[in-house]
């Protein structure tokens, strides 16, 4: 069996390859990876099936069985993202910024590869394909490393990619998906090879590739995303907007986790809202401005008082923390106290003050009445995200084909010398 080294080694060799194909033979290969993952569908759901009875008989949470469970909805859903990823405009030789200099210099700045890219995630087998129709599409080989709670379904989509690549021409090395736990350290210190490091998972597994990692890291501690509904909101909007942030699902990293109402909506915002987050069964932890907010209602007694952690927790769970606020400037301090700058949301009538959010609002994606589940990147056009980040270098948000690559200066003289 390879090394972790010398799988490194061979995706590196291998990527040259891909970094000078054609859009043409690179969406070619893509289409090829859709048909085989279509065709063999069946074989998909019946591994998934393997690994999600296996989590469940070792009492692995709701949240993360869904990340891991695979229907035909969602293969369905993947083999479109890669369809979508085939229709994007290849960012690889794209010239940018393109000047004369006055000494008749002309120079630019080109769009390249970054190389080999090595992912490191639990639980999400979808994370095998997206990641490798990005990563080819814009010219880099790619390493994972997936949690052995779903060990058998990336297995099988593994091999699916591998014979899509073997059936267009391209090595099958510049996908290598490692299988040990004691891989991932040795994967951390292949900084010869390994270009960028991207983690996806709990916030210890981040802290711990952070802290081990010779490689630079895409950082995503954790989605610790709020919604505002601010004075005079549009409240039956605001009641959608929260039923799908929070309930839609849940175990996502965009899901809502933090419910901020301004004081002068609550009373009339807040029975309404909680009764359908507690028939899609959300549990709700709330301060006490809350609680009084909904005083006499039939299902006060099922609320429970929000505890400090509670403003900090990424739940990935039917579990929301409310809080009633005096305004907005209360609002916005406790986002920027406990957000996490992942994703934050405002309900507002206000043109000026949705505005003013989305310029104090630093996080990786603001968004004005809409739900934060739209912070993906199948959702703002990237066709499939590799990860996102909540770290400003050298991307910010989902990433998509463009953040997987960087650039380099080109310049064309005509025998010119520095004086």
């Amino acid at each position: 069996m390879a090394t972790v080294e010398e799988l490194c080694k061979a995706a590196k060799a291998g990527q040259t390859a891909l970094a000078t194909a054609s859009s043409e033979r690179k969406d070619t290969l893509l289409r090829t990876i859709a048909a085989h993952l279509e065709r063999d569908a069946t074989s998909v759901l019946t591994e998934n099936q393997r690994d999600v009875d296996a989590a469940t008989a070792a009492g692995l949470s709701p949240a993360l069985i869904d990340r891991l469970r695979l229907d035909d909805r969602r293969v369905h859903a993947l083999v479109n993202a890669v369809l979508d990823i085939v229709k994007l405009q290849d960012p690889v030789g794209e010239v940018e910024h393109s000047a004369i200099r006055p000494n008749g210099l002309r120079v630019g700045r080109m769009r390249i590869p970054l190389g080999v890219v090595a992912m490191i995630f639990e639980a999400r087998p979808n994370i095998v394909v997206d990641a490798s129709a990005l990563c080819f599409k814009s010219g880099n080989a790619v390493v994972l490393k997936g949690g052995k709670e779903a060990a058998h379904t990336n297995a099988v989509l593994a091999r699916i990619v591998h014979g899509a690549l073997e059936a267009t021409g391209f090595s099958p090395d510049v996908l290598a998906l490692l299988t040990l736990r004691s891989d991932v350290d040795e994967l951390l210190v292949q900084q010869d090879t390994v270009d960028l490091v991207i983690p996806r998972g709990g916030e210890s597994l981040i802290r711990s590739v952070v802290a081990k990692s010779r490689i630079p890291v895409v950082q995503h501690y954790k989605g610790n995303c709020h919604l505002y509904v601010d004075a005079g909101a549009d409240l039956d909007m605001a009641r959608r907007i929260v039923l799908n942030a929070k309930a839609q699902r849940p175990s996502a990293c965009n899901a809502l986790e933090t419910l901020l109402v301004h004081e002068s909506v609550a009373a009339a915002f807040l029975p309404v809202a909680f009764a359908e987050l507690q028939a899609a069964r959300v549990e709700l932890r709330v301060c006490p401005r809350t609680l009084a907010a909904v005083a006499g209602q039939i299902f006060e007694s099922l609320l429970r008082e929000a505890t400090e952690s509670d403003w900090h927790d990424e739940f990935l769970d039917l579990v929301l923390a409310v809080k009633v606020v005096t305004g907005y400037d209360d609002a916005v301090a406790h986002i920027r106290h406990y957000g996490s700058n992942h994703t934050e949301a405002i309900v507002t009538e206000d043109y000026g003050r949705a505005n003013r959010f989305i310029a104090d609002i630093g996080a990786s994606c603001v968004l004005v009445n809409a739900s934060t589940r739209f912070n993906d990147g199948g959702e703002l056009g990237l066709g499939a995200e590799i990860g996102i980040s909540t770290s400003k270098l050298h991307a910010y948000g989902p990433m998509g084909l463009r953040e997987l690559t960087t650039q380099k200066w080109v310049v064309n003289g005509m025998g010119q010398v520095r004086s």
